[in-house]
């Protein structure tokens, strides 16, 4: 049973949440449809250049969607590479769009500073993770501030891997390669700029896939309606099941 509560509390602004859906509906539009692209040619390599004739640096042991690509299966799955790489681009742009906005707005009205700059305290890191170890419900203090952990989490996706997973699709692009090849070099080529990008998909999956346990483990509800409609319980100290 939930334990009443008395009032609301403001939460998140609209732009915040706004920004949060559009994301959430573009990362999940780009995830399925770079599996599709993924499975067109499952073979990754480091380096400019890749093809069936190159030894790859590692191989998903899946089936392929075209045949001329060796998987060492007999099963060639349907081609879904022309839909998916329209879509792709377009959910890309969603991303980057949304992303410019969330940003800008969050330097305009300090909520960086404010809501995710990370408290210089090491202990307040060893009692999140304490409480997440014994699977403790979090603080009523949580329900409108973000903990120590959801600061770094944050922070590391806004500004390591967001930009990272823009940065190597671009590189994947050849019209960028000969626009701005340095910013490709660095990436060790195209092909590398592929292998990456592969890699921080998986780890901003990894984010989404803790983020959504955490909310469960926080109150499922309460942090849902936070999200959208902006307002938070005052009293968070409730047993959701969900």
């Amino acid at each position: 049973m939930a334990s009443a509560t008395n009032s609301d509390s403001p939460r998140h602004s609209v732009v915040v949440r706004v920004t949060h859906w559009l994301t959430v509906v573009a990362f999940l539009a780009l995830l399925v449809t770079g599996i599709e692209i993924v499975i067109s040619h499952p073979r990754f390599y480091w380096g400019e250049t890749g093809n069936v004739n190159t030894p790859p640096l590692f191989t998903l042991h899946i089936p392929s969607s075209r045949d001329t690509v060796p998987t060492g299966y007999k099963v060639v799955l349907p081609d879904q590479n022309g839909w998916s790489r329209y879509l792709h681009f377009e959910a890309a742009w969603l991303a980057v769009l949304t992303g410019l906005v969330y940003g800008l707005y969050s330097l305009w009205t300090g909520h960086f500073r404010k809501d995710l700059l990370p408290e210089r305290n090491w202990q307040a890191f060893r009692r999140v993770i304490g409480r997440y170890l014994r699977r403790a419900k979090p603080d009523e203090a949580e329900a409108h501030s973000y903990n120590a952990m959801q600061r770094a989490a944050y922070l590391t996706v806004i500004f390591v891997l967001f930009p990272l997973i823009v940065w190597t699709g671009l590189a994947m692009s050849p019209a960028f390669d000969a626009a701005v090849p340095a910013a490709v070099n660095l990436l060790g080529g195209r092909q590398s700029a592929r292998t990456l990008h592969f890699f921080v998909t998986w780890a901003l999956v990894l984010f989404l896939v803790v983020h959504v346990a955490m909310v469960v483990h926080a109150g499922f509800r309460s942090r849902m309606r936070a999200m959208i409609t902006g307002r938070a319980p005052v009293n968070i100290n409730e047993e959701e099941h969900v």
